[in-house]
């Protein structure tokens, strides 16, 4: 089992920044990656950013130049810096860690965008 434990949420003016955590139960290098998704009201789920263990990086285009993922292995925590954005960006942020054929959540974080 992975306990994952986001923060960072908020209410921010479009051309903000904020920054979101997620502190995992388990070493996160036994991981085999450790993503961010994001659900907007009325949209299916997607995925924001993606980190494997093996240090491979990848961002929806929407994100790209904006945001930025990235871990700290000592403190079994992954991070995404959100910086200049959007109203489009609003959603609630959750923090998945995929660990074999199983892929474990966290309890989500909202993040409203203001124009």
């Amino acid at each position: 089992q992975v306990q994952l434990v986001e923060s960072g949420g908020g209410l921010v003016q479009a051309g903000g920044s904020l920054r979101l955590s997620c502190a995992a139960s388990v070493g996160i290098l036994r991981l085999n990656a450790m993503d961010w998704y994001r659900q907007a009201p009325g949209k299916q789920r997607e995925v924001v950013a993606s980190a494997t263990s093996g240090g491979s990086i990848n961002y929806v285009d929407s994100v790209k130049g904006r945001f930025t993922i990235s871990r700290d292995n000592g403190k079994n925590t992954v991070y995404l810096q959100m910086n200049s954005l959007k109203p489009e960006d609003t959603a609630v942020y959750y923090c998945s860690a995929a660990w074999g054929v199983r892929r474990y959540w966290g309890q989500g974080t909202q993040v409203t965008v203001s124009s």
